[in-house]
């Protein structure tokens, strides 16, 4: 009787370790995350942080209450620090600020710099996939006409981004539910395009030159899409 106790309690103890370890392991392969449920990459919402883009959509943040003497938070204060107050430049940014809360001035330009490096080199890469996310229907067939002839032609373009010396907004104003905003944009590249026998056609490969572009974005602030997309670009000359 004995013997057969103490059989039955290793035996139990065997099962329950056993259950324990498997039910570990079915833990940390179902909570596992694959990755594939990561969001498109925004660069206008780049600056927000990890806790913000994990909070789940249903729950909404409370306004917080003031403490006694605490002076009340001015919601253009980032905007009258960015475009002098009374300007149409000013207005037209607290006009997109009433219409999308979440709107920053400087977390935009910002923004909007990454998408023109990223634009500027998908398009001499040929790179579609790239383009469609950042740039409107107009602009996207645009683009890829011009890189559909390119590649009729077997020309390629070699190109290097050196940076952005200015992005300046020049304009901003609602256009129904949409936010348009205008950026004058001050670049260096260097770039040239050769043919198919790899001669230079256009450009040059060893010089910098400075490139001005007035570049639009814009964004329906009806939509719980964040992107921003290009509308419309311009060469100023």
């Amino acid at each position: 009787m004995a013997e057969d106790m103490g059989f039955f309690d290793f035996g139990t103890i065997f099962f329950l370790v056993a259950a324990v370890v498997i039910f570990f392991q079915l833990r940390n392969v179902l909570g596992r995350r694959t990755g594939s449920e990561r969001p498109p990459f925004d660069p206008y919402t780049a600056g927000r942080t990890r806790d913000d883009a994990q909070k789940p959509e249903n729950v909404v943040s409370l306004p917080r209450k003031r403490a006694p003497g605490e002076p009340a938070i001015d919601a253009y204060a980032a905007i009258d620090a960015f475009a002098k107050p009374d300007t149409d430049l000013n207005k037209g940014l607290r006009a997109i600020k009433d219409n999308d809360p979440g709107f920053d001035p400087k977390t935009f330009v910002d923004g909007a710099k990454m998408a023109y490096e990223m634009i500027v080199m998908a398009y001499a890469d040929g790179d579609r996939k790239t383009l469609k996310n950042l740039l409107s229907r107009e602009v996207y067939d645009g683009f890829v006409a011009a890189i559909g002839d390119r590649e009729a032609k077997s020309e390629k373009i070699q190109s290097s981004f050196v940076g952005i010396d200015k992005a300046d907004i020049v304009s901003a104003e609602m256009k129904g539910s949409e936010a348009h905003i205008t950026l004058r944009i001050v670049s260096e590249l260097i770039s040239a395009t050769r043919d198919k026998a790899g001669a230079v056609i256009d450009g040059d490969p060893e010089t910098v030159a400075e490139v001005k572009d007035v570049w639009t974005f814009a964004r329906d602030t009806r939509s719980r899409d964040p992107n921003w997309k290009l509308v419309a670009t311009e060469e100023e000359d």
